[in-house]
């Protein structure tokens, strides 16, 4: 049940890349990220739109690649490979605090979304007991499917990528057999969202919304690499999961977003009582509104049981997998700080009540700033592991005994990056700060790391706190 939360995979647990690569590709397909899919070739045309996905799918599985071979080559998670390369002991609870804001508040918006797809499916009301209901059976599911560890999660996974795959295809079909759109009008289809200067803002506001999943799953590539049999298996994994996320969920989000758009609009006019439970001034500002903040309606109004099922098979994988991710960090968060440990099932269970306390803090109506966000944060830490491995290490495993309790090169230079990223994003001087915290820590760090702040005196990687120690795979 504890999966090596805080120490390295050995040799015999290892895995194919491609039975990990559902783990990646299964996290990556939800409706969070078919709504997102969507909604960026409305902003940029269906052209443009694909042609950013196909960018940061390329951006997205080279620096996967590379946090995930780190992970690899240590053997642990994202967050216990940032004690050694980039952050130390103590300095990695930034890593998880960074890590379980990402993961968890995923786990929160598209809980929520399964809940209002749920009240729109049967007609019911908003109440607290509706609430109490979905939310904790939803709750208990992911703690019983993620508590038995990586096997019970790929199994899960496997099977609910290949039913979402075949779903949403068949959704696809049906917008577009609903629709007057053809196939072909569809793909050639300009941008639509008003409020943009010209094609080369929107280009580069697409591709900040869409680096903002991807260096996340960075993140998440590292907690199913440690896993990997050889360099070649990490390659599969991370690819694989980014073609996922940024190729074939934006083309179907598309065709769905595009062509069922009219379809929701047509059954909204026609439903009156319906259409006055969606937010918005009009029909087209109400099925906006659906596709950003109640994906789970608009896919229930458009296919009906079709939809409802789509619904719960893609984000009953994802939360596995969410839940998974979050317990991991969480138990190298509590470990780096206080030196104990806590089971990663009562860390699955945490997380789970965090998740909770996000969605009553209404996670889902902040979702446009949270990805942003998540894309400066996740790419600073992305970047201090890479930075520290490829640049100042040269390559060379760190030493499995001794680590730094921190390492203030890396915490400087996250921090830095990721607040002048945020900073400039925020204040509209560009749309790709993502890229600029990137770029920032693989500059920065390698200058502070070799020479005002060069390694300073190491502990050892087991404190003394009665645990196992944290070191690397044999062998590798």
């Amino acid at each position: 049940m504890e999966d090596h939360a805080l120490t390295a995979v050995p040799d015999d647990e290892r895995r194919s890349g491609w039975g990990l690569m559902t783990n990646t590709a299964g996290i990556a397909s939800t409706l969070v990220q078919l709504a997102i899919g969507g909604g960026v070739t409305l902003i940029a045309g269906v052209g443009y739109g694909i042609l950013a996905g196909v960018l940061v799918a390329v951006f997205g599985g080279i620096l996967g690649w590379l946090v995930g071979h780190v992970a690899y080559r240590s053997g642990t998670s994202s967050t216990v490979t940032a004690r050694f390369y980039g952050l130390g002991l103590r300095g990695s609870a930034i890593a998880s605090l960074i890590f379980a804001f990402m993961i968890l508040g995923f786990l929160a918006l598209e809980n929520a979304l399964l809940y209002y797809g749920t009240l729109f499916m049967f007609g019911w009301s908003p109440t607290t007991a509706n609430a109490i209901v979905i939310y904790g059976v939803l709750t208990l599911a992911w703690i019983a499917l993620t508590a038995f560890g990586l096997k019970v999660v790929q199994r899960t996974s496997m099977v609910l990528l290949v039913a979402f795959v075949v779903l949403t295809v068949v959704m696809a079909g049906l917008a577009l057999a609903k629709s007057d759109t053809s196939l072909s009008q569809l793909m050639s289809a300009g941008p639509v969202v008003p409020g943009y200067g010209g094609q080369g803002e929107r280009f580069t506001a697409v591709l900040s919304i869409l680096a903002g999943s991807a260096g996340a799953l960075a993140l998440v590539d590292a907690d199913f690499a440690r896993y990997a049999k050889s360099g070649r298996d990490v390659g599969i994994l991370a690819v694989g999961g980014a073609i996922m996320i940024d190729v074939l969920v934006v083309v179907l989000g598309t065709i769905i977003i595009h062509a069922g758009s009219s379809v929701v609009g047509d059954y909204l006019t026609a439903h009156p009582a319906t259409a006055a439970t969606q937010q918005g001034a009009g029909i087209a500002d109400k099925v906006a509104w659906m596709v950003n903040n109640n994906s789970g309606a608009y896919f229930v109004v458009l296919a009906g049981f079709v939809g409802f099922l789509l619904m719960y098979v893609a984000q009953a994988k994802a939360q596995v997998l969410n839940t998974y991710s979050g317990s991991l960090a969480l138990s190298n968060l509590f470990n780096s700080l206080t030196g104990r440990t806590v089971g990663r099932v009562v860390m699955v269970v945490v997380g789970n009540v965090i998740g909770l306390v996000m969605v009553a803090g209404d996670i889902l109506g902040l979702i446009n700033s949270y990805l942003g966000i998540l894309g400066v944060t996740t790419m600073a830490l992305a970047g201090v592991i890479v930075a520290d491995f490829f640049i100042v290490r040269r390559g060379r495993k760190a030493e499995a005994d001794q680590l730094e309790a921190v390492n203030w090169a890396g915490v400087i230079s996250v921090l830095a990056a990721a607040g002048a990223g945020g900073a400039l994003q925020e204040t509209d001087v560009t749309q790709l700060g993502f890229l600029i915290s990137l770029a920032m820590v693989l500059v920065l760090y390698p200058l502070l790391r070799t020479s005002v702040l060069r390694p300073s005196t190491t502990v050892p990687a087991d404190p003394g706190h009665g645990r196992a120690p944290v070191g690397s795979a044999p062998g590798r």
